[in-house]
């Protein structure tokens, strides 16, 4: 037998008001309240007949953001970026963590609680060009990140390879001649980790210098803890280095501190640049120097096209990519002032 409403209420812990309510975007419901209904919505396999609501749009006002890690602070900054692009059109977002597993991934996509969303926003880690077809579903979606380019759908990213040639850039032109690639990732070409290792080899390349594989550092997850112990990897094996372009801040600020407490002044032995210019960047010692990617850019042209997706259907694939820009700071020694 269907699910009921009633029964919805009961495992939420709330009145069948409420749980109307949530199905019908009511504006002034706590958002726990608000998630706890909709998990259990989910859970019970409910399908609320959103016609019935009597709506002329049909619509429930509501998008669903799907990122892998929150606590990865890239992809917190972008929810919130999200998030407030989306009030300005009257929308509510709901957040989905895959945790970057390619069977969650395909599982959130193809779960209930897509047919209670207007659109999705889909940040794709788990899955990669060759799962293009298994993404294509009747909900409105606008990819996020660089696993799938000329999917099914629209696709707004980041550029990638030329926002780490320029940090690499930056390096060399300061007189850094030994610079690691920090982050790579082994045989991976499509994703953030292949192309922004394409940029760095781009930048020596425009010199006339020879990629030297040694200094290609493998950081397989991009954590705190995971470029703390990478670098104290690179420290330990006796390495040359004097420049380090980290392919994310996080990973950076593990390695600032491995440099520190081994005596490594920065940038005075080393300059240290990172990607995504997080809030963080700003307030370590020393400052990081960065890549800001465009995330409100990324943010708000998504929101953008997914709600043209939805008010419109039958749009042909858009990509777009953000415009970014190199922000020196104190980590190399070239802080703005």
């Amino acid at each position: 037998m269907a699910i009921t409403m009633r029964e919805v209420a009961v495992a939420a812990g709330v009145s069948i008001k409420t749980v109307s309510n949530v199905i019908n975007n009511y504006p002034y419901i706590r958002p726990d309240t608000r998630e706890r209904v909709l998990k259990s919505i989910e859970e019970l396999g409910y399908q609320p007949n959103l016609s019935a609501r009597g709506l002329r749009s049909g619509r429930t006002g509501v998008i669903s953001l799907i990122i892998p890690d929150l606590k990865n602070a890239y992809f917190a900054e972008l929810a919130d970026a999200v998030m407030r692009a989306a009030a300005k059109h009257g929308l509510v977002v709901i957040i989905e963590q895959s945790g970057g597993k390619r069977e969650r991934e395909l599982e959130i996509l193809h779960g209930p609680r897509m047919r209670m969303v207007d659109g999705v926003l889909y940040s794709v880690l788990g899955l990669g060009q060759e799962d293009a077809a298994l993404i294509e579903i009747p909900t409105p979606m606008v990819l996020l990140g660089e696993r799938i380019f000329n999917g099914p759908t629209d696709h707004v990213t980041m550029r990638n390879t030329e926002g780490a040639e320029a940090a690499t850039e930056h390096l060399l032109s300061l007189g850094r001649s030994r610079v690691l690639a920090f982050g790579t990732h082994p045989n991976e070409v499509i994703g953030s980790a292949g192309l922004r290792l394409a940029g760095y080899r781009r930048a020596l390349e425009a010199r006339g210098l020879s990629y030297d594989e040694a200094l290609a550092v493998n950081v397989q997850s991009w954590h705190r803890a995971d470029g703390a112990a990478a670098m104290r990897g690179v420290l330990d094996s006796g390495l040359d280095f004097d420049g380090v372009v980290a392919f994310n801040d996080v990973i950076a600020l593990g390695a600032m501190r491995v440099l520190q407490e081994a005596g490594r002044r920065i940038p005075e032995d080393v300059a240290l640049i990172g990607f995504d210019d997080i809030d963080e960047t700003r307030y370590t010692l020393p400052t990081l120097s960065t890549i800001d990617p465009g995330r409100e850019e990324i943010a708000e042209t998504a929101v953008r096209m997914l709600l043209e997706r939805i008010e419109s259907g039958g749009i042909p694939p858009r990509e777009h990519e953000a415009q970014f820009r190199l922000v020196p700071r104190e980590s190399t020694g070239t802080a703005a002032h």
